[in-house]
């Protein structure tokens, strides 16, 4: 029986998707994760989830203790995890509102650790692939849920991941754009890692809030109109998640 770990970004740090749902507070050995841990059920699977900035918001994301999440939820059990998080798009296409299943990452972040693996022991090596970051089964289960549910998306998408909390400067964002990235965030790189060397299938949905500060014919980004964008469409991905939960 799978038991799916929910990683819930900006706009979706606390909701109350879970039936009978109670809180756990797992210890790591990397500290404290960045919220206790949900657990209850969707349509009778086992969750559990973790608000990534704490359930107020309060952790920047330079701050998220990430070893610790990612521990906190496999010591509970997770089969699976899935992420949310908005992000800044870096096409014209991707317009705001719009739901990008992530298949890439660009890791742009300095100061994170992004690693279990500090010390290697004698005669063993621990070099994760990372080739394809996200969980082929998971995405798919995404985009065939946005297209039963008729939600906008995209099926691929490649993401950069900036260090923050500040957002970009115009040339950042136009340098971004012209590495191939199409959406931007300040979480995903390291966390798709984390669950990558823990050997845990991890997929990410992400929503696009905003247009960074690429397009000079509209007010740069935001954390009030990101908030706004986000809340305005969560619906969706709380729709996108019960319905493709029981599928796994």
């Amino acid at each position: 029986m799978p038991k799916i770990g929910i990683i819930g970004g900006s706009g979706l740090d606390n909701p109350n998707i879970l039936e009978n749902s109670q809180d756990l507070q797992i210890d790591t050995p990397y500290g404290e994760p960045s919220s206790p841990l949900k657990t209850g059920t969707i349509k009778g699977i086992n969750i559990v989830l973790i608000a990534r900035h704490g359930r107020e918001h309060t952790i920047p994301p330079t701050q998220v203790n990430f070893r610790a999440n990612l521990w906190a939820l496999k010591e509970a059990g997770c089969t699976h995890i899935i992420a949310t998080t908005a992000v800044g798009s870096l096409k014209l296409e991707i317009g705001r509102g719009d739901l990008v299943i992530l298949d890439q990452f660009i890791d742009f972040t300095r100061h994170r650790d992004i690693t279990f693996f500090e010390k290697f022991e004698p005669g063993i090596m621990k070099h994760t692939p990372m080739a394809d970051p996200f969980d082929k089964t998971l995405r798919n289960l995404m985009i065939k849920g946005c297209e039963k549910l008729n939600i906008k998306h995209h099926q691929t998408g490649t993401i950069v991941t900036i260090e923050g909390p500040r957002f970009s400067t115009r040339a950042e964002s136009r340098m971004f754009r012209a590495w191939g990235a199409e959406v931007i965030n300040m979480t995903t790189g390291p966390e798709a890692t984390l669950a990558n060397e823990l050997g845990i299938p991890y997929a990410a949905v992400a929503m696009s809030t905003d247009y960074d500060c690429w397009k000079e014919d509209e007010e740069p980004v935001t954390w009030e109109a990101v908030l706004e964008i986000f809340k305005n469409n969560v619906v969706k991905v709380t729709n996108l998640l019960t319905e493709i939960i029981p599928k796994i």
